[in-house]
């Protein structure tokens, strides 16, 4: 769900699973050895971060209800839609393209590639939770932002799968129910426009976006994939701006990379004329 909300305080960085003897764990490992050889947060507190992720994300379901019934689409299809897709970033972009009068097949393609982050995350979560494999088509439905944030977050493999479980249930049940109670109540509240709640998709987004851009690349590629989408939104119709923004992933990482070679180049020409300079000189 994108959506996405910053990660609670962590003890340290998560990185590769610790293979060395029993002992403290090294600074960013994470440790699964035997319990009281390595830093442990309590489950309490992995609990209360957990919930805290979950309820604050699970009741902007409601506005996604709301919005998606002013798009048109049925109870039975906001709700599936809830149900089995499950990535909010992905469900308020499609029936954000739909509201707009985009094609039903663009706003799909829209979804699904904004979608298509979920899978880089399960790549992460599969060595951090490292679960039986009768449970990881399960527990595959649950990987999306705010779980993945908190289960990063934790110091050893027990808190790990502890936040995962918490947040991807507290959130599902909760996300589900605010989205049947925000499309039933659509109706009664009328026009969505004129309670504002036009832009709650929007909103929501960017708040959960915000936190999670930290580095100036991520806030270039940010700032450009909007100047794209707002520059194409009155030529283009309604889902395609939306993808070619991502155009700017790839631009700035190009420009980017450019950057980088281009001191490398002209110091090691510089280095050559110098030797050959000295070279000429000695001889």
């Amino acid at each position: 769900m994108a959506e996405q909300t910053a990660p609670p305080e962590s003890t340290g960085a998560i990185g590769a699973i610790s293979a060395g003897p029993p002992g403290p764990t090294a600074p960013g490992a994470l440790w699964d050895g035997p319990p009281g050889t390595s830093p442990h947060k309590p489950d309490a507190a992995v609990v209360r971060d957990a919930l805290a992720v979950g309820i604050a994300v699970g009741l902007s379901g409601f506005a996604f209800g709301v919005t998606a019934a002013g798009s048109g689409l049925s109870l039975l299809q906001i709700c599936a839609l809830s149900l089995f897709v499950f990535t909010g970033a992905s469900q308020f972009a499609l029936v954000g393209a739909l509201a707009a009068g985009g094609n039903p097949y663009t706003a799909a393609a829209g979804a699904f590639f904004l979608g298509v982050r979920n899978a880089f995350y399960g790549l992460r979560l599969s060595q951090l939770l490292a679960l039986p494999r009768a449970a990881r088509p399960f527990a595959a439905h649950w990987v999306i932002d705010e779980t993945t944030a908190v289960t990063v977050a934790q110091p050893d493999r027990r808190s790990a799968r502890l936040g995962f479980t918490v947040t991807g249930l507290t959130l599902y049940v909760l996300w589900n129910l605010t989205t049947l109670v925000g499309a039933m109540g659509a109706e009664a509240l009328g026009d969505t426009e004129a309670w504002g709640l036009d832009a709650a998709s929007p909103a929501v987004f960017l708040a959960l976006l915000a936190p999670m851009l930290k580095s100036t690349t991520e806030r270039v590629t940010a700032g450009l994939a909007v100047l794209l989408a707002l520059t194409l939104l009155p030529v283009l119709p309604a889902g395609v701006p939306v993808l070619l923004s991502a155009l700017a992933a790839p631009v700035v990482l190009f420009l980017m990379g450019r950057r980088k070679r281009g001191p490398a180049v002209e110091g090691g020409t510089t280095t050559r004329e110098k030797t050959t300079e000295k070279g000429g000189r000695d001889a």
